[in-house]
């Protein structure tokens, strides 16, 4: 009884749905159907200016875009990216001296993230600098049967160049690049063109200022440019699987623009991170955390008396408390490693006087300063306890006992 009450009433719902239906399809019945959409286009020629090249390998598409020298992006100045110095990469790497005018900034497109044999680059992105501007030349493939001459076009533009700059394009572009060069059996072009991957200088100097060092949150945070209209990287690969479904090249234009910034901010980046790195000390560093960031560089690479400049610079320059005391320790380690045993052990006393996550390793510090340098072995003792209380630990345990030896052993002496 109950199931067929519960069948009388979807069947009633669905009478009720169908009659909505059709009163909504009598209302529309007489109206003139919808006029084409101005963005659907079936060639990227008819959008976006450019040429059709035809290659040993085939026919593909490139365009180029030229943002002027007197235009800026953001804070940056396009036109000052001529006259960078031809040396000013070589403190980022073992770089050669080279014009910026033989720099080569690179981006790709891909149709997946993840990368392996079955992703490919249907869009290439080369920006250069010129006395005119920034050029971007943009190699696209309108379908896959085109990538082996987007990439024997590619080869042939960065014979022009002698150094390759990617943001991230160790790990990503160039492997998956090289891939598809030799899938194509092709040989890859970036054997004679020195790579700079400017992710890890832009990582050292900003990643304890910033909590993302994605190209795009740089741009916005250094660069103070804002993006309109642009396409989540996330969405890339979906909308050209859309293009090769429905031909619709329209669809492609925020994907065209979102490869050009990014070189575009690329290359102003170029010209901002190794200015940190050739000449720590007089480099226009503002924030105290980018002091930081550069002097655990320069402490990593044995430059400890510079190092230790830039971690008092920053402590001067203000740091959170998060970072203040890590750069506290870090001062403390330096001046211990130049012999600074008197400075080091004031700084270790100033962590040890209040709650912060190295006052149990100050304490420790102290602990085998009075051991070893003033011979205060009940100093030791107490600073050893200080620092269990703090952070129980087999090692410190250890030392207490030890020390308790050695101050009864003194003691009957």
């Amino acid at each position: 009884m109950l199931a067929n009450k519960r069948r009388m009433d979807l069947q009633e719902q669905l009478s009720i749905l169908r009659e909505r239906v059709a009163r909504i399809d009598s209302r529309y019945r007489d109206l003139p159907p919808p006029a084409p959409s101005p963005t659907t286009h079936f060639h990227p020629e008819e959008w976006l200016p450019g040429e059709d090249v035809e290659t040993e390998r085939g026919r593909h598409y490139e365009t180029e875009k030229l943002y002027e020298r007197h235009r800026r992006h953001g804070s940056a100045d396009v036109g000052s990216l001529a006259e960078l110095p031809h040396d000013l990469l070589e403190a980022l790497g073992q770089l050669q001296k080279a014009p910026p005018g033989e720099w080569a900034f690179l981006d790709t497109e891909t149709t997946g993230l993840a990368g392996g044999t079955g992703t490919c680059a249907f869009l290439v992105g080369v920006g250069r600098i010129t006395h005119d501007g920034f050029r971007v030349r943009q190699f696209f493939m309108r379908d896959y049967g085109e990538e082996a001459s987007v990439l024997d076009a590619l080869a042939r533009h960065l014979r022009e160049f002698r150094v390759l700059i990617t943001y991230n394009g160790r790990a990503y572009d160039q492997p998956l690049l090289e891939t598809r060069y030799r899938l194509s059996r092709m040989r890859p072009p970036f054997a004679g063109l020195e790579h700079l991957d400017l992710l890890f200088g832009a990582r050292r100097l900003w990643k304890l200022r910033f909590e993302s060092c994605r190209l795009v949150d740089l741009e916005r945070q250094v660069l103070g440019f804002e993006r309109e209209g642009d396409l989540p990287g996330a969405l890339i690969p979906y909308v050209y699987f859309e293009y090769l479904r429905t031909r619709e090249a329209g669809r492609l234009m925020p994907i065209f623009h979102h490869n050009a910034i990014d070189i575009l901010t690329l290359a102003c980046l170029t010209g901002i991170v190794p200015w940190a790195f050739a000449d720590p000390e007089r480099a226009p560093l503002r924030h105290g955390s980018e002091m930081a960031g550069v002097a655990r560089w320069l402490r990593q690479a044995g430059e400890i008396e510079t190092a230790l400049k830039l971690f008092r610079r920053a402590v001067d320059a203000g740091l959170p408390d998060s970072l203040l005391f890590r750069t506290l320790w870090d001062i403390a380690q330096a001046e211990r490693k130049l012999g600074n045993d008197d400075k080091a052990l004031a700084v270790w006393q100033d962590l040890a006087g209040s709650r912060n996550p190295f006052r149990a390793r100050a304490f420790e510090e102290l602990a085998k300063y009075h051991e070893h340098n003033s011979k205060r072995l009940d100093l030791a003792l107490e600073m050893t306890r200080a620092a269990i209380s703090e952070e129980e630990s087999a090692a410190l345990r250890k030392r207490e006992r030890r020390l308790v030896s050695r101050s009864v052993s003194r003691r009957s002496n």
